[in-house]
């Protein structure tokens, strides 16, 4: 599907499809965003060469999996970036492509299947966007997108901040996978955000074409989407690290309980070593032990036993083992 949105020279929108290239051509004034929803097809392809997008840049947005960049060309701008098809609360992404080139008085976006964030700006915003320039308005639906990420991000803070509290419960197991899960998660999206970051950098330090570069406003949306992505690079660090601090803390939690119980385990097995040795050893019943036909024989044993017992528990409550 294909859907175009033109401004001509005297402030008046034309939607329509295709067919609105040609108009646009005639006239060099007027401003288009074409948004393409579909695969790279060979005819899709041939339009977007009539724009004069680079081959390479075409065949990059054609391709499911490829990192996000900008590239600066002649005639236009070409941006690469890593949208949210899905992304619920868990953090679990289903990512969407999202290429744009950017020329002086066009915008081009290509993407599989619905984009919010273009939604968002064809019906709501393009009205006070489109008319200052493609740039700008290739910037902020790049800030918008970001900005979708932030807030399942924010949403994952307070639900780890929770699962820290679970840990210390009933829940502690389930919590513990829970953890294991974000931290899964969070290691993709890190990935993601920083190749965002470093995009938001490029743009921030060499600018998109035909951007009026002395321009307050242009200014402050260049660094509006840096600040963004830079925001979105250090929380999803930080909260990756939270995540294996309290796997880590956990696991060291549970190795010094384990390790409690281990050491009441052995010294008990410690008393009852020798309290098993004088037992085994009156047990035999030969006839020659002489012991064995003593008339306080048994009592006197159980009183060594008892005896060592006591002396055991005494030292190891003096070296503070107990």
């Amino acid at each position: 599907m294909i859907r175009a949105l033109l401004l001509s020279a005297d402030g008046k929108y034309s939607e329509g499809s295709e067919e609105l290239v040609k108009q646009w051509t005639d006239q060099p004034d007027s401003v288009i965003w074409l948004d393409i929803q579909s695969e790279v097809t060979p005819e899709v392809r041939t339009l977007l060469g009539s724009f004069g997008c680079n081959e390479l840049a075409i065949t990059d947005c054609s391709r499911t999996r490829h990192p996000p960049k900008v590239e600066n060309f002649d005639t236009n701008c070409f941006i690469l970036f890593r949208g949210i098809s899905q992304l619920d609360d868990a953090l679990t992404l289903v990512p969407q492509q999202l290429g744009m080139w950017v020329g002086r008085n066009y915008l081009i976006t290509v993407h599989r299947g619905h984009s919010v964030s273009v939604e968002y700006f064809l019906k709501d915003a393009v009205a006070r966007n489109l008319p200052q320039s493609p740039s700008v308005l290739a910037i902020r639906l790049l800030h918008y997108a970001s900005g979708r990420y932030l807030e399942k991000l924010m949403t994952a803070e307070a639900r780890i901040g929770d699962l820290e509290d679970e840990l210390l419960g009933d829940r502690c197991n389930e919590a513990l996978k829970e953890l294991v899960a974000y931290r899964t998660r969070l290691r993709k999206l890190r990935r993601i955000f920083d190749y965002h970051h470093r995009m938001a950098e490029t743009i921030m330090n060499n600018g998109v074409p035909f951007l009026d570069a002395g321009d307050s406003d242009t200014h402050h949306v260049q660094r509006d989407l840096y600040d963004r992505c830079e925001r979105l690079s250090s929380l999803c660090a930080l909260y990756y690290e939270l995540c294996g601090d309290l796997v880590d803390g956990f696991i060291s939690l549970s190795s010094h309980q384990l390790n409690n119980t281990m050491k009441i385990l052995t010294i008990i097995t410690a008393i009852f070593v020798p309290i098993t040795f004088i037992a085994g050893l009156y047990g035999m019943n030969f006839v020659n032990m002489p012991e064995l036909q003593h008339q306080n024989g048994y009592y006197i044993v159980l009183g060594i036993i008892v005896a060592v017992a006591a002396a055991m528990i005494l030292l190891f409550k003096r070296i503070r083992w107990l």
